[in-house]
C-alpha cells in the first residue's frame, strides 16, 4: 500500500498567458504526480481569465485529486495562499508556483523528518534556484546549517532572520493550524510577505527546520513573473523602496494584523 500524508499543495495561478506557462505548468504538476509519497489534494486558487480557466478544464491531472477555487478578487498570490489553506482539508499545507518544481524525494523526506522531530510544525526545503533557461543560479534556505551561523544548526530563528534575510517560503511544509492561528500571508506587503511572516512564524516560537535535502526547484526573475516586473518591468521599484518592506517587515512581524502599509516617496 502507498505510503499517503495529509497534505494540501496550495497553488495560486494568475494567467495562463505567461511566456511558456504550458511547458513550465506541464514539469510542475509531473513534480506533483511522480512523488514518493502520496498526498490528499492540490488546490488551485485561479483567476477567471478565460485562457486560464479553459487550460484547466482541459488538463490532464492523472490520478491527482485536484480542487479548482475561482478567485475574483484582483490577483495577489498572498491573499489566494491564504485563501487556499483556509479551504483546505489536510494536516499539513505546502505552497507552491506554476514556474517550479518539487524533488521527487521532498514528501518523502519531510513523512520523514515529521516522525523524527514532532515538535517541528514547518519544514523548509533546500531550494535550488534557477533562471528561465534552467541555469542555476544559487541556493536557498541551507543556511541554517552553515558553520558558526547559528547555535542551533537546522532550525531557523528569529535571530537569524534579522540578519539575514534569504529564506523563502516556497515548498515550506507548515502545518495548517499554525499557518491559520499566526495570521497567514499579509497581503498588504507588497515584496517581503513571505520574510515577514517567516519573522512572525519564529516570534510566536514555532518551530522551523531545514530539512537537508535539495526539496524545491525555484525558477528567479521568469521573464514576467511578480519579482521580474518589480526589477525590470513596469513595476519596477527602486532600492529605497526595497529597503522599506523588509524594513516593515521587521516592524510588523509583531502584529498579526494585515495592517495597510503603503510606501510614499518624499
Amino acid at each position: 500500500m502507498d505510503k499517503h500524508i495529509s497534505l494540501s499543495v496550495i497553488l495560486p495561478i494568475k494567467s495562463a498567458k505567461a511566456k511558456d506557462f504550458d511547458n513550465f505548468f506541464e514539469k510542475a504538476i509531473n513534480s506533483l504526480i511522480t512523488q514518493e509519497v502520496k498526498f490528499n489534494e492540490l488546490v488551485i486558487i485561479h483567476t477567471q481569465e478565460d485562457t486560464l480557466v479553459s487550460f484547466l478544464d482541459k488538463y490532464d491531472f492523472k490520478d491527482l485529486n485536484v480542487v479548482k477555487l475561482p478567485w475574483t478578487e484582483t490577483p495577489n498570490y498572498a491573499a489566494q495562499v491564504n485563501y487556499g489553506v483556509e479551504n483546505a482539508k489536510s494536516e499539513w499545507v505546502t505552497f507552491f508556483e506554476f514556474d517550479d518544481e518539487y524533488s521527487k524525494i521532498w514528501f518523502k523526506n519531510f513523512d520523514k523528518y515529521s516522525s523524527i522531530y514532532p515538535e517541528v510544525t514547518g519544514f523548509l526545503p533546500v531550494v535550488v534556484d534557477v533562471d528561465n533557461k534552467e541555469i542555476f543560479a544559487g541556493f536557498t534556505n541551507e543556511a541554517t546549517f552553515a558553520a558558526n551561523f547559528t547555535q542551533e544548526m537546522g532550525f531557523l530563528t528569529n535571530d537569524i532572520l534579522h540578519d539575514y534575510q534569504n529564506f523563502q517560503t516556497s515548498g515550506i511544509i507548515l502545518k495548517r493550524e499554525v499557518f491559520i492561528n499566526t495570521g497567514g500571508f499579509k497581503s498588504s506587503f507588497k515584496l517581503t510577505f513571505g520574510y515577514e511572516f517567516l519573522l512572525r512564524l519564529t516570534y510566536n516560537g514555532i518551530v522551523i527546520m531545514t530539512i537537508p535535502r535539495l526539496g524545491y526547484k525555484h525558477t528567479n526573475l521568469r521573464e514576467g513573473s511578480i519579482f521580474w516586473n518589480y526589477k525590470f518591468g513596469n513595476n519596477k521599484i527602486a532600492d529605497d523602496e526595497v529597503r522599506f518592506w523588509l524594513d516593515n517587515a521587521k516592524k510588523e512581524y509583531f502584529f498579526k494584523t494585515n495592517r495597510n502599509i503603503k510606501y510614499e516617496t518624499k
